[in-house]
């Protein structure tokens, strides 16, 4: 990894307690990321920050020195817990900034809550009883155990959104801002908000609900990282899965991406690498939690090299080394273009993007370039880069008999039935 990424501040030299410079030295961070070089000055003196940067630059420590501190700070007598609420949008971002609070917390003596929905709801609510410092969490869980009378924001000292501007993409204004309103005054409480956009909407959320935020943008120049080469191809339809595959030979990452647009693609797309010889993963919004973090831990320990995502993955996964990003489907958000290549080049590695500007998404690369503030260059299909003899996939059986007690059919109408369900026919019928 290139240590370019850095600045030439220390962490021993901003306003941190010696037991969060011991946690960063054992964690190995020594020098501040531009982000955390202008944001931490400001925040550390108990001033209120909208901070953007690009993905993987280093927000979330940005945010959790201050928060440590601010808590560190405060030595009245009868403290009243929570301290500090830390928002995510996904219950993977929530997860990954759980991780790195403990980590950077080491020898600190802070307790922590991990809120988010889906699973370990009994589990949660217990956790909640032991006079947590810090609640991280999804909003729609937290809500849930405020309205329960299990959690309370009387005594918030700290307040953290990151990934505002997706708060607003997956609808969750409304709680923010109910959660919002039944913490102490903006004034009265340091605020953090940080965003990889800071768009018009999340600057407004930001006036209203906090205390006069320096605004603190890094590189807003660049949407995208200099160490992501980008690169695309224009493919028929029938071309997108050889293309792939003679793509990944040709490559060969180490751990790779690849964005679809829709589940049933990306499920398409599962069988045909599979059946190709490729450890994959399929990770879409209907996963339940529990195999979600399966399949996320199988990919961060290489038992799986390469995941086929739809857009839920494109945002707060902190997963190093991923080499290559493949968009099989353009974006219909030119945003999230910009956080599906930022899965790779994370802190200073160099990393690719390659896109495919397919015949049902390609309107979508002129506004992607006009976003980015560049053009991205278009490479030639070549007979050596498409895959040839390829192993088509058995057909999923969607026909098998429903468990239970149903309805039957009289047995002069159940013969036609069993001719309609033979392979032939449902062979014809099934879209490649």
């Amino acid at each position: 990894m290139k240590e370019s990424h850095l600045t030439e501040t220390r962490f021993s030299n901003l306003e941190l307690s010696s037991s969060i410079v011991k946690s960063l030295k054992e964690a190995g961070f020594i020098h501040c990321t531009p982000i955390q070089d202008r944001c931490l000055p400001i925040s550390l003196r108990g001033k209120d920050i909208a901070g953007q940067a690009q993905t993987g630059t280093g927000k979330t420590a940005s945010f959790l020195l201050a928060t440590f501190q601010q808590l560190i700070n405060d030595e009245s007598e009868t403290i009243k817990n929570p301290r500090a609420l830390i928002l995510a949008p996904t219950r993977e971002l929530a997860i990954q900034i759980h991780k790195d609070a403990r980590q950077l917390s080491k020898f600190l003596n802070l307790k922590f809550a991990l809120i988010y929905g889906g699973t370990d709801y009994k589990k949660q609510l217990n956790s909640l009883k032991g006079n947590v410092d810090i609640v991280i969490g999804t909003p729609g869980r937290i809500i849930d155990f405020y309205k329960q009378k299990a959690l309370s924001l009387d005594n918030i000292q700290v307040m953290v959104m990151d990934e505002a501007d997706r708060m607003f993409d997956l609808g969750f204004i409304k709680d923010i801002r109910f959660l919002l309103r039944r913490m102490p005054p903006a004034d009265k409480r340091l605020n953090l908000l940080f965003s990889a956009t800071l768009s018009y909407k999340v600057t407004e959320l930001a006036y209203e609900h906090m205390n006069n935020p320096v605004i603190v943008k890094i590189e807003t120049e660049e949407v995208t990282s200099k160490s992501i080469k980008q690169i695309a191809y224009c493919p028929s339809n029938e071309q997108k899965i050889p293309l792939l595959l003679g793509l990944l030979d040709k490559h060969q990452p180490k751990r790779s991406i690849v964005f679809v647009n829709t589940k049933r693609g990306g499920e398409l797309l599962n069988r045909y690498l599979q059946a190709n010889g490729h450890k994959t993963a399929l990770l879409s919004g209907d996963v339940p939690q529990d195999k979600r973090q399966r399949l996320l831990e199988s990919f961060q320990q290489n038992k799986v090299t390469l995941m086929i995502a739809t857009d839920v993955a494109a945002r707060g996964l902190h997963i190093p080394d991923v080499s290559h990003v493949f968009n099989y489907d353009l974006p219909q958000d030119v945003e999230d273009y910009v956080h599906r290549i930022g899965r790779t080049a994370r802190f200073g590695a160099e990393g690719e993007a390659i896109s495919f500007i397919c015949e049902e998404y390609a309107y979508s690369m002129p506004e992607i370039e006009e976003y980015i503030g560049e053009k991205i260059p278009v490479d030639m299909i070549s007979d050596e880069i498409i895959a040839h003899d390829i192993v088509k996939p058995e057909k999923p059986n969607r026909h098998k008999k429903p468990s239970g007690k149903t309805y039957q059919r009289p047995k002069a109408e159940a013969k036609p039935r069993e001719q309609e369900a033979t392979p032939e026919n449902l062979q014809s019928t099934e879209n490649p």
